[in-house]
Order: structure tokens, then C-alpha cells, then sequence
């Protein structure tokens, strides 16, 4: 009844109906009791029933019209539905309307009822009225408790939509502040390459011997070139730089690092294996072996910080043709993983993941992002064997 509410209601409203038309049944063979003929009686009981089923979609429109019809029902004697149907009519104005609408209901129910009594006095009208206002009062108590939690439903729902609201945001900002960072780290690798091209350039121009005044404006027009976008790549990141940040300019490590971060990683107690193929560094984009020094960084931070103690890693880097392949992955020892937010799941993940977090980075959002500057795939999971591994391919062709 919860996943189709029309159907319950319909349910009842049948089940009032045949109440109804069994009480009418009984009094026709009653011939002491005097009855409107069948093709009176059942369209009556079936229009006195009807509106039931649409209570919680439209109460009010509901409710008003089950009031209406109950006056020549109720004063036909044709049954208890009238009853039923008006009493049901206050619980569900005061659930899906509101308190105000449900007490101004309550009070035409009344109102309605009185003046029908007082038309056509039944013996035992105090009966019925002690029967009627008890059932009033166990309506809208119970109307009360049903609306209360309701309203405490919804605002569980708000909530969580705020908070899944919050994630996003949280989300986006960590990307954006991510991109901002590799942006900055990508400047500095072109920048060194444009002041490279620069000292070239002057010093070529001294060195031609062939056709020197062409070669030499044209060397000259490099420098200009190489200054001017050397120039706008500062203006850059003048922009990129957030307020605060007075974090010290220094050489981006690449690749060739990788050593020396393995060593760093098993001197705070996490035994690396570290395997890089012969020809894997050889002829290495500056931006792509910097991409690849991050990825294994926050990795191996990821897993002294989350694997717990007794754990070992293995970081693998080779290179296939024009892709570079990375796979850090450590056996998983220590505490369970937790969560990671949906937003940030990448395709290859089959189970929960661990949280992942690195100084100065984002985690899994900082080598997703990473990954996607340069083109390539990253994939983060358990490993077959057990353990946890990230596995990062970056194309050095597009890179170039």
C-alpha cells in the first residue's frame, strides 16, 4: 500500500461499498423497514465511496465532497459509510492539508451532522453523538502522530539533500582547487622549456655564419616570442594563485624522483618495491613524468597513511610504445577500507573503497584529474589478490 496508495484506498472504499450494500440487502427483506428503491441506493453508496480514493491527492477537493454526499446518504439511513468515509475524510485533511484546514473541516463536519440531527432526530441521538466526537478525537490524535512524522520524514529528506548538496560542492571545489595546483605545477614545466628556447635563441643569434642579418632576425623574433609568452605564463599564474598562497617556488621533481620518494616511503616504515623499465623514463615529457611522480606519490601516502602497519607496496612504471604504465598496489594489511563518495567512483572500482588522502592534494580527485590532463585512464580498486591498487596509463604522444 505504500508503493501504490490508490490501492489501498480503493481497497477500503470497496470494502465500504459492499458494507453498504449488504446492510441494504438485509433491509429489504425487512419489509418493516421502509427503503429507496436499488437504482437510488447504489449509485448513492458507490458516489459516497468514490472520492476515497483520491484522499491523498486531493483531500480537500476529497473531503468536501464526501460531506456533500454523506447529507442525503446519512439522511436516507442507507448505511455506515457516510460515517466511515467522513471520519476517514479529518485524518486525511489534517495529514496531507495541514492542522488549520483539518480543525475548519472538523468544524463543518459538525456543523453538518447537528443540523441533520436536529432536522431528523434518531432515538438515540446521544449515542451517536458520544460514538461521533470519540471518533473525531481518535482521528485527530491519530492524524497528529501520522502528520508529525510526516513532517519529520520530510525534513530527514531535506537534510540529506543538503548534505548530498554539500558533497558536490565539496566535490567541485576540491576539483577546481586540484587543477588550479597541477596548472601551477604544468606552468613551471613550460616555462622552464620557454626560458630554455629563450637562452637558445640569443645564443644562436651570435653563432650563425651563413646569411646573418635574416638568421638573426629571425632568432630575434623567437626570443621576443619566447619572452612575451614567457610573460603572459607568469600573468597566468598570478591568476591562478589563491589569496594566501606563499608557498615556496621550487623545481617540480619528475620520474627520475621516484627513487628517492621509494626510499622517503620505506623510511616511514613501508616496505617499497620499486621496478621502472629500461627505456620507461627515456625521452619523458617533463609534464607527463611529473603526472607520473604525483600519481605513484599519493599513492604510496595513501597507503602508509590507510593500509595499516605490516603492509608492503610494489609500484611498477613501463612503458608501452607510446603509454606510459603505472600500477602501485600494496597487499591491504590494517584497517578496513572506507568510504569514498560516489561522485568520485571511477569505472574499474567493484567494491567500497578506502578513503583516500595525501598532503597538499586531494586524493583520488587530484590523480583523477591528473590523469584526465594529459588524456589518459586511471583506474583505482582491491586488487585481484587482495590489497588495494592504482593503475594509471598516460599516452606521451598526446602529451607531446
Amino acid at each position: 500500500m505504500r508503493a501504490h496508495p490508490m490501492a489501498g484506498d480503493s481497497l477500503i472504499a470497496v470494502v465500504l461499498l459492499l458494507t453498504d450494500l449488504l446492510f441494504y440487502v438485509a433491509a429489504v427483506e425487512t419489509p418493516e423497514v421502509p427503503m429507496p428503491p436499488w437504482y437510488v441506493v447504489v449509485p448513492l453508496d458507490v458516489a459516497m465511496v468514490a472520492p476515497l480514493v483520491f484522499r491523498r491527492k486531493a483531500p480537500l477537493w476529497s473531503a468536501y465532497l464526501l460531506l456533500l454526499i454523506g447529507i442525503p446518504h446519512g439522511a436516507l439511513e442507507l448505511g455506515a459509510a457516510s460515517a466511515f468515509a467522513l471520519v476517514i475524510s479529518i485524518y486525511s485533511v489534517l495529514v496531507y492539508v495541514g492542522r488549520k484546514q483539518g480543525l475548519l473541516y472538523l468544524l463543518a463536519t459538525f456543523v453538518v451532522s447537528g443540523v441533520q440531527m436536529w432536522i431528523d432526530p434518531p432515538e438515540d441521538m446521544w449515542v451517536l453523538v458520544i460514538i461521533g466526537v470519540f471518533s473525531a478525537a481518535l482521528c485527530w490524535t491519530l492524524g497528529e502522530f501520522a502528520g508529525a512524522r510526516r513532517a519529520y520524514h520530510e525534513e530527514v529528506e531535506a537534510r540529506l539533500h543538503l548534505l548530498e548538496t554539500e558533497r558536490d560542492q565539496a566535490t567541485r571545489i576540491a576539483v577546481g582547487e586540484e587543477r588550479g595546483r597541477i596548472a601551477r605545477e604544468l606552468h613551471d614545466v613550460v616555462a622552464h622549456a620557454v626560458s630554455v628556447m629563450v637562452v637558445q635563441a640569443d645564443g644562436a643569434s651570435y653563432a650563425v655564419d651563413g646569411n646573418p642579418e635574416m638568421a638573426k632576425r629571425a632568432l630575434q623574433t623567437i626570443s621576443e616570442t619566447g619572452r612575451g609568452a614567457l610573460a603572459e605564463l607568469r600573468r597566468l599564474l598570478d591568476v591562478l594563485r589563491s589569496d594566501g598562497d606563499d608557498e615556496p617556488r621550487v623545481p617540480q621533481p619528475d620520474a627520475s624522483a621516484l627513487t628517492d620518494l621509494a626510499d622517503r616511503i620505506r623510511q616511514a616504515g613501508v616496505p617499497v618495491t620499486l621496478a621502472i623499465g629500461s627505456d620507461a623514463l627515456e625521452g619523458l615529457p617533463a609534464g607527463v613524468s611529473l603526472g607520473v611522480y604525483r600519481i605513484v606519490q599519493e599513492s604510496l601516502t595513501n597507503t602508509l597513511k590507510h593500509a595499516g602497519q605490516g603492509a608492503q607496496a610494489e609500484v611498477l612504471v613501463r612503458r608501452e610504445k607510446d603509454v606510459i604504465d603505472v600500477r602501485v598496489t600494496d597487499d591491504g594489511a590494517g584497517r578496513a577500507k572506507q568510504l569514498v563518495p560516489a561522485a568520485t567512483k571511477t569505472a574499474a572500482q567493484t567494491a567500497p573503497p578506502r578513503k583516500l588522502a595525501v598532503p597538499g592534494g586531494n586524493g583520488l580527485i587530484g590523480m583523477k584529474e591528473r590523469a584526465n590532463v594529459f588524456g589518459g585512464t586511471l583506474e583505482v580498486g582491491p586488487a585481484p589478490g587482495g590489497g588495494w591498487q592504482v593503475h594509471a596509463r598516460l599516452p606521451v604522444r598526446l602529451a607531446t
